[in-house]
């Protein structure tokens, strides 16, 4: 085997985990070499890309899935602290001419959400009452007033059935996010400032070395030439290709997890009469025995300077981890270590199961029906129906996990993220977090500059009122969004 050469950090996979942790890395070690391996042709081409996911900011402003008891907010507190984190570092990179303006890639959306039914209808108005009381959820709105609901989203209300109990909450500070758009422009401040980024190389193996580097082998995917780099740390941020790779590594933490694919598809309108009459996006109650990622919503979209509306998602399967993945994905996964876990899962999980024969079995004509539970003027000729990103959820100890996960091996020489929402919104924080597990050694050095860019870099904006206003608000303005 032939070295060709040796890097400091290696990461596999061209979405914006790997452009955050790039961008970062840049900033506060920008001696060190980087280089990036993409198996497709261009960069955020699976969950990243625009149309593979909903670009909702998933602040918990109206994603109940985050918040099952609404006596309870910490979830949904912890999510918004995440994404404000967020916020806060890509105004700093607008700042310093890392990403473009900002709204090449954020838009204020209004975030809602709407129920009906009397059950319903109590557990929003709880949840209401709860966050109403946090900080970063001060500006919540709450009612059950058909005329003030119509005023917020006509499309909601316009021919809707008398007699029922419905109820709805907006927050004006949501936004839509291209995160598509973000991972193209770190990118490219990333090869302006000397990493390399190899397309169409796909990395089949990693192997450990005695001195605790990595060799990581990659195959280019046009004339099939095979490659070797060494790496002093790796990063694996390649969605559901995840786990193939850590297994490859054979990191004994990485035992004992498996994922299980689950694809979605949108109902998709351009048309500017229907798009007018509605900016935000709504959630609403998740179906029983849908994961969370299947939540209901109807959702104001910005991509390339063009409105649309989408709605969905519907659950789809495929073996394959990726949209441009292989059949044989799920089974590959497979070892002594986890097939008991996944088993357990299926045991267990047996109205997801159901969830999904419904879902298969759906056909346009049905997609379409349930649009009309949301918005009842819907027409089916106005709108198309696109294929959206796969998710691998985790599956751990038995259970089928929600949310995404770092694993790392213990002398933190790599690491690799696994699972799905709220995924791209957390972004930051996730990597700030993997920054102080896998580089202890230069945390401490970094921690100034990282409060340079992050403001509330190691506090709790929602323990401190007006500290949480003044950085949203700051943000709000860099962002041109609304606070």
């Amino acid at each position: 085997m032939i070295v060709s050469e040796s890097v400091d950090v290696a990461l596999i996979g061209g979405g914006v985990m790997s452009a955050t942790l790039g961008a970062l890395l840049k900033e506060l070690q920008p001696d060190w070499k980087i280089v990036v391996f993409e198996r497709l042709g261009d960069v955020a081409q699976e969950s990243s890309n625009a149309w593979n996911n909903a670009g909702t900011g998933h602040a918990a402003l109206c994603e109940l899935n985050y918040m099952p008891n609404p006596d309870d907010p910490s979830k949904a507190v912890g999510i918004n602290e995440r994404f404000q984190v967020s916020r806060q570092l890509w105004s700093s990179f607008i700042d310093r001419g890392i990403l473009d303006s900002a709204d090449t890639f954020i838009n204020s959306t209004p975030h809602m959400t709407f129920v009906q039914g009397e059950k319903d209808v109590e557990y929003l108005r709880k949840r209401y009452e709860t966050l109403r009381e946090q900080p970063l959820f001060a500006g919540i709105e709450y009612s059950e007033d058909s005329r003030v609901i119509n005023q917020w989203a006509p499309l909601l209300m316009q021919k809707r059935r008398k007699g029922e109990p419905f109820a709805a909450t907006r927050v004006p500070a949501g936004t839509d996010v291209d995160f598509g758009a973000i991972t193209r422009q770190l990118f490219d401040h990333l090869k302006a400032n000397g990493a390399e980024l190899r397309l169409n190389h796909e990395v089949k193996k990693l192997s450990k070395k005695k001195d605790g580097t990595w060799d990581v082998r990659y195959r280019h995917r046009v004339g099939g030439a095979p490659g070797t780099v060494n790496a002093r740390f790796v990063f694996v941020g390649a969605g559901g290709w995840a786990i193939k790779l850590l297994q490859s590594a054979k990191i004994p933490e990485i035992k004992g997890y498996g994922v299980f694919p689950i694809g979605g598809q949108f109902l998709k309108t351009s048309n500017p009469d229907i798009v007018k009459k509605h900016q935000a996006k709504v959630y609403s109650q998740a179906a029983v025995g849908a994961p969370p990622m299947s939540v209901p919503h109807l959702d104001t979209r910005m991509v390339d300077g063009e409105a649309s509306l989408m709605f969905g998602p519907f659950a789809t399967f495929s073996p394959k981890f990726l949209k441009t993945g292989r059949w044989i994905d799920i089974v590959q996964q497979v070892r002594f270590s986890n097939i008991l876990s996944m088993l357990k899962v299926g045991a267990t999980n047996l109205s997801l199961v159901r969830y999904l024969v419904s879902e298969l079995m759906k056909g346009r004509a049905k997609k379409v029906d349930s649009l009309r539970e949301f918005m009842p003027t819907a027409d089916g000729a106005d709108w198309e129906l696109i294929q959206a990103g796969q998710r691998a959820q985790v599956m751990k100890g038995g259970k089928l996990q929600f949310g995404t996960e770092v694993v790392a091996s213990a002398d933190g020489s790599i690491a690799g993220l696994l699972g799905a929402s709220p995924g791209a919104s957390t972004t930051v924080s996730i990597m700030t977090d993997l920054l102080a597990k896998c580089f202890p050694e230069h945390i401490g050095d970094w921690e100034s500059t990282l409060r340079e860019l992050i403001p509330s870099h190691g506090s709790s904006l929602n323990d401190d009122p007006a500290r949480a206003a003044e950085i949203t608000g700051t943000s709000a303005e860099k962002l041109g969004i609304r606070a």
